[in-house]
């Protein structure tokens, strides 16, 4: 015991252990409310029945499971492809906001939740994305740049039925509307309510793959929804919206930093 006390090396050994918690903590937080969870569980039993398999002697069970195992580096890659990919290109961009003065903020903001708002009362489909770290480059290629101010009655032009690109999504990017008429990668989630259409569907699995938020309008409903993380939450007011797009647009530095006290 002393002996290993003696070889232990206290400053490097704790930052050691401190990394490898980081990133414990770090990939916990990343699949958190995501079907990796899921999938995560099921690796799980596998190794329970596993260990069983070996311990009863169910020779067969074992040996197909220790060759599915031994693999088991390749198969997390391409069960998880999706989360990894999203992690790697999770670069230091700066978020939404980040270079905005809070007046640039709230008008942005004020423009976007009274669009929504306008074309969910006269039943227009809408489907605004908003680029948050991660790029959205890749999702791109298809689309009409426009690269303007972003404006409550430019929004609403755009997704007018008679529009010619008002099926597709608006990307919005460094606080500007940059390109309409998108098209955006379905989500292959089974598990998705199949009362939700092309829209709610595109938005979930784009948000799934990279942190992008979403906003969609329901043309059948007139429901207000945000998307965020392959995560829907529903059935938005104006208040409701503006609060959800304030929690996650804005810079963590200016949520974090402190009031100034009152003399």
């Amino acid at each position: 015991m002393i002996d290993a006390l003696h070889d232990f090396r206290w400053l490097l050994d704790a930052l050691d252990i401190g990394l490898v918690a980081f990133i414990i903590y770090r990939i916990i937080l990343l699949i958190k409310g995501t079907r990796a969870v899921q999938m995560l569980l099921g690796l799980a039993v596998v190794l329970i029945v596993y260990v069983v398999s070996q311990a009863t002697g169910l020779y067969t069970l074992h040996w197909l499971l220790d060759n599915f195992l031994s693999s088991i580096i390749l198969v997390i890659v391409v069960i998880f492809q999706n989360d990894i990919r999203r992690a790697l290109i999770h670069v230091g961009r700066n978020p939404f906001f980040a270079d905005m003065s809070y007046r640039e903020e709230s008008a942005i903001m004020g423009e976007l939740v009274k669009a929504c708002v306008i074309m969910a009362g006269k039943r227009i489909g809408a489907l605004i994305v908003i680029e948050r770290e991660t790029g959205l480059n890749d999702f791109l290629e298809v689309g009409v740049e426009i690269d303007a101010q972003v404006n409550c009655e430019l929004i609403i032009s755009i997704f007018n039925p008679k529009a010619p690109i008002h099926d597709g999504a608006l990307v919005l990017q460094e606080g500007r509307l940059k390109r309409a008429g998108c098209f955006l990668p379905l989500t292959q989630d089974t598990t998705v309510s199949k009362a939700l259409g092309t829209r709610h569907r595109a938005a979930i699995g784009l948000t799934e793959l990279v942190d992008a938020l979403a906003i969609v309008v329901s043309e059948e409903t007139g429901k207000i929804s945000v998307v965020i993380g392959g995560r829907i939450t529903r059935d938005l007011d104006s208040n409701g919206l503006k609060r959800v797009l304030k929690k996650l647009l804005e810079p963590k530095s200016r949520k974090t930093r402190k009031s100034p006290k009152k003399r």
